[in-house]
């Protein structure tokens, strides 16, 4: 079942978060697309796309051409929700599209976690069709021992910490403007929004049910303490403590015609 048709009392937490990620982040990024005079024949890929989200949104927008969502994870995408919408199961990493095949390929929050991040999007810049758009937004998070306080400098670390053992580059989406003219792309644009405690009433939000769903593991592992996470809570609307732990870096580069 979709999130976005999901009743929050129905919702399972990954969904719930689902659910607030995309209400926190797609705003954003539709209006970085709706900037590229997207055609409405256009065809699309999402890599990575998660919930379906942008999926969905970009489907309405290309009422004549398609969409191919693709994930390791389709189980909340609605399929049937919109008739040019294709959802295939796989692994990004191991897609192999033909050269040209897209107008547009959006890739958020997922390259910085595969092996090669820079040989995905090597790949990503070949599916594109001459003068198609490549669209990469991820996070690049800034030191935890620049956090304005003891808590939120355990708390920070330990996400941190968390994500650098599942294997992601933390610091690669910093490199994505120079990557992305390395693979040959050309016009490259960028916009980096500042994320952390107190920069919107949405991603306090985020943060504080995050930490209320998936909490439990840094504690467990020693990285946090029930204190730092109940501290760092409290403190997601003080001004004292608004911060910005991370940096969205959205960069987009034009295939040459």
């Amino acid at each position: 079942m979709s999130t976005a048709h999901t009743p929050p009392a129905e919702q399972t937490g990954t969904e719930l978060l689902t659910s607030m990620w995309e209400r926190n982040y797609l705003p954003l990024t539709g209006e970085i697309i709706s900037g590229f005079s997207l055609a409405d024949d256009a065809r699309c890929l999402d890599l990575g796309a998660g919930g379906g989200g942008m999926s969905h949104w970009l489907a309405e927008r290309v009422p004549r051409g398609s969409v191919t969502a693709l994930d390791t994870d389709v189980s909340q995408i609605d399929p049937t929700r919109s008739p040019n919408l294709t959802v295939v199961r796989g692994d990004l990493t191991e897609a192999d599209f033909a050269p040209g095949s897209f107008d547009l390929v959006l890739a958020r929050a997922v390259l910085a976690s595969v092996p090669d991040p820079d040989a995905a999007v090597a790949a990503a810049a070949r599916w594109l069709a001459p003068g198609g758009t490549l669209l990469v937004e991820d996070f690049y998070f800034l030191p935890a021992e620049d956090a304005p306080s003891e808590a939120a400098r355990s708390v920070v670390r330990a996400y941190l910490e968390g994500f650098r053992t599942g294997g992601v580059d933390v610091r690669w989406a910093r490199r994505l403007p120079a990557t992305l003219a390395r693979v040959g792309l050309a016009d490259i644009g960028a916009r980096v929004t500042p994320l952390g405690p107190g920069q919107s009433p949405q991603e306090s939000e985020l943060i504080a049910t995050r930490l209320r769903l998936q909490g439990r593991p840094l504690v467990d592992s020693g990285l946090a303490t029930e204190d730092d996470i109940a501290e760092f809570t409290a403190g997601l609307d003080r001004p004292e403590d608004r911060d910005v732990t991370t940096l969205l870096f959205s960069t987009w580069g034009k295939r040459r015609g």
